[in-house]
C-alpha cells in the first residue's frame, strides 16, 4: 500500500513538472507538498478528513497555476500569489501532521 501511494505521488509529481514550463519552483514545491501529504496518510499522521482538506488546498493551487498560465505568461504578481498560497499550504500541512491526531484503522 505504501509503495502504491509513493508511486502515485511520483507519477503526479512528474505530471506537475511536465506542465510547469514557466513555474518550475512552484511545480517543485507542489510535488513536495503532495508527497508530504501522501506520506502523512501512509504513516497515520493525517486523518482522512485532514488529508481531504489538504488535497483540496493543493487542487486550488493547481487551478490558480493553470489560470495564471492561460494567457501564456505568468507575471511576477501571479507567481507571488501562488507562492503565498503554497506557503500557507506548507504551514497547514506542518500543523496537521503534528497535531497529535492519528488515523483510525
Amino acid at each position: 500500500m505504501r509503495k502504491l501511494i509513493i508511486l502515485f505521488t511520483l507519477i503526479v509529481g512528474v505530471s506537475f513538472i511536465a506542465s510547469a514550463q514557466s513555474t518550475p519552483k512552484v511545480a517543485k514545491t507542489q510535488v513536495r507538498q503532495t508527497t508530504r501529504i501522501a506520506q502523512g496518510v501512509a504513516n497515520g499522521e493525517l486523518t482522512r478528513h485532514e488529508a481531504k482538506q489538504l488535497k483540496r488546498q493543493q487542487r486550488h493551487i493547481q487551478t490558480e497555476k493553470k489560470i495564471a498560465k492561460a494567457d501564456g505568461v505568468v507575471t511576477r504578481r501571479e507567481r507571488a500569489h501562488i507562492r503565498h498560497d503554497q506557503k500557507i499550504a506548507n504551514r497547514t500541512i506542518q500543523h496537521q501532521k503534528n497535531d497529535a491526531q492519528h488515523r483510525l484503522y
